[in-house]
């Protein structure tokens, strides 16, 4: 309570302060604004990214210069002293305190306004500098036109960080690179279009594999439920991307998983092939790919299989799915879903 009601009453002190060029932690500003920004950037001429990485940001906070930062725009000694006290709170470990000398305590609501008020100056150096660049919380891009410009800022900028700021470089993920090697909040730039990044959909492949082991005791409603509660959350970031196909590989991923369990589930060919022709499959096709040399994966690919649980029947067990869920509201994850798929 004490964090928040802080936080209440520092934010629209600090607000106005802020850089333009700063979403994170921000009343009516988010990642999409970032990227968008991002993207006008390069789109402007200014392809390559000085990405630098702050290691262990939040851990390595340096109290006595985030005080001096907020007693110039603040008087009263006594809030000053009570942050002061919250910082130094220290972390207790099997009953034992341990004092904390830096760093902003984890989890606090106040804590991401604190880290905006310490990157602050570093945005207003950049600016000073006449650098374009976007930031999110401690994860920000400046953009230039040469890969020459562009080391040269590298170097600047990191001595400033470590110098005047008391942060720590990881200069073994900084780099400088092209904005469509760069992962920004999980997107890449890509000349004037925005894409999800290779790792975040590496991520989201072995989560769909997390989401749909093999030989699971879950039932396909239980499934279905759980892979909706994470894909309308992760589809309604991603959906920035300008390449719609990228979110229907997941999609197209997820139902195949399904497929491969809805076969392997059937105890023998027969069964299978009876299972397809009773869900409208012409009998040569299901002969055709039941009885073959084919594994569970391969035949989850086949237009026997794929016309058997089809798009629409993903739908409709999703929906079923969906209403016997009490998780969120029931027409708003149907009607993602139908989208969607």
């Amino acid at each position: 309570m004490v964090h928040a009601t802080l936080k209440e009453l520092l934010e629209p002190i600090f607000e106005s302060l802020f850089s333009d060029h700063s979403y994170g932690f921000r009343p009516e500003r988010n990642q999409r604004q970032a990227v968008e920004a991002a993207r006008e950037i390069v789109a402007g001429g200014k392809p390559y990214v000085v990405d630098i990485d702050l290691s262990k940001f939040f851990d390595r906070i340096h109290h006595d210069r985030l005080i001096t930062r907020l007693s110039q725009h603040i008087a009263d000694k006594r809030i000053l002293r009570l942050i002061g006290l919250l910082l130094r709170s220290g972390i207790m470990t099997n009953g034992l305190v341990t004092p904390s000398t830096e760093g902003a305590v984890q989890g606090s609501p106040l804590s991401p306004l604190l880290s905006n008020i310490v990157l602050d100056e570093l945005d207003k150096e950049l600016e000073r500098r006449g650098l374009e660049f976007c930031r999110f919380a401690d994860d920000c891009n400046i953009f230039v036109k040469t890969p020459k410009a562009a080391q040269r800022v590298m170097e600047s900028i990191s001595g400033y960080i470590e110098k005047r700021l008391k942060l720590v470089v990881n200069q073994d993920k900084s780099q400088v690179a092209r904005s469509d090697r760069v992962k920004f909040l999980g997107m890449t730039i890509v000349g004037k279009t925005i894409a999800i990044s290779l790792k975040a959909l590496q991520t989201a492949m072995a989560k769909v594999k997390e989401l749909t082991p093999r030989g699971t005791h879950l039932t396909l409603e239980k499934t279905l439920e759980e892979i909706n509660s994470w894909y309308v959350g992760w589809a309604g970031y991603f959906e920035m991307t300008y390449y719609p196909a990228q979110l229907k590989k997941i999609e197209a991923h997820i139902r195949r998983r399904l497929r491969s369990r809805l076969v392997d589930q059937q105890k023998s060919k027969r069964n299978l092939y009876r299972k397809l022709v009773k869900r409208g499959v012409p009998r040569h096709q299901a002969a055709k790919a039941v009885f073959s040399n084919r594994k569970r994966w391969a035949l989850s690919h086949t237009r026997a299989v794929e016309k058997a649980y089809s798009v629409g029947w993903f739908i409709e067990e999703m929906g079923q799915a969906i209403r016997s869920s009490k998780q969120l509201p029931h027409w708003f994850e149907l009607h993602q879903w139908v989208r969607l798929t």
